[in-house]
């Protein structure tokens, strides 16, 4: 009798554990979606943007890789620079990245992004900011695009994926929306 009651109550700890643990991972999925209280960040379809109707597709990572990537980066530093009662939406709309295929190279360079000035980073977006009440601060639409990219010092790892077109982000939040701007 007393083994069935410690298996009981091991199995019932278990079950609360697990139960903690997956509302735990359904919260962590949920904050994934990876926007925050303060900055929105969506796309338009991909397929249509510039990387993907002129790039070179063999082994490239899929454009949900490197947008979420950009959304850490916009809602990282959105919400350092933002002040708390603004709210920022930002709709990614084209997206080119640093580098470009040239398979002239011979067959062992068909797979290999070549990275050189001639192949800055851009990227089109669209942005609202918004006050506490939902009223329209500032607007609009941006070409993002970092001609300097490969002759600026860079505060990135240069191990990180997507170093080039993260910095132009975080460049163009701080430009956009510092504080000392307000």
């Amino acid at each position: 009798m007393l083994y069935r009651r410690t298996v009981m109550k091991l199995a019932f700890g278990l079950a609360i554990g697990l139960g903690v643990a997956v509302s735990a991972a359904a919260a962590l999925e949920d904050k994934e979606d990876g926007n925050s209280a303060q900055v929105k960040v969506t796309w338009t379809d991909p397929a249509q943007f510039d990387e993907l109707r002129f790039g070179h597709q063999f082994h490239q990572a899929k454009p949900e890789v490197w947008l979420k990537e950009f959304r850490k980066t916009l809602v990282k530093s959105g919400d350092r620079i933002l002040p708390k009662d603004q709210h920022l939406s930002v709709t990614i709309t084209d997206v080119k990245l640093a580098g470009d295929f040239e398979p002239w190279h011979g067959p062992d360079f068909h797979d290999v992004r070549v990275v050189k000035s001639i192949y800055p980073p851009r990227v089109k977006l669209s942005f609202t900011l918004t006050d506490a009440n939902g009223n329209v601060i500032e607007s609009g639409d941006r070409e993002l695009r970092d001609l300097a990219f490969l002759n600026r010092g860079t505060s990135v790892r240069s191990n990180q994926p997507y170093r080039y077109e993260k910095r132009m982000l975080s460049d163009w939040l701080k430009r956009e929306f510092a504080a000392e701007k307000r």
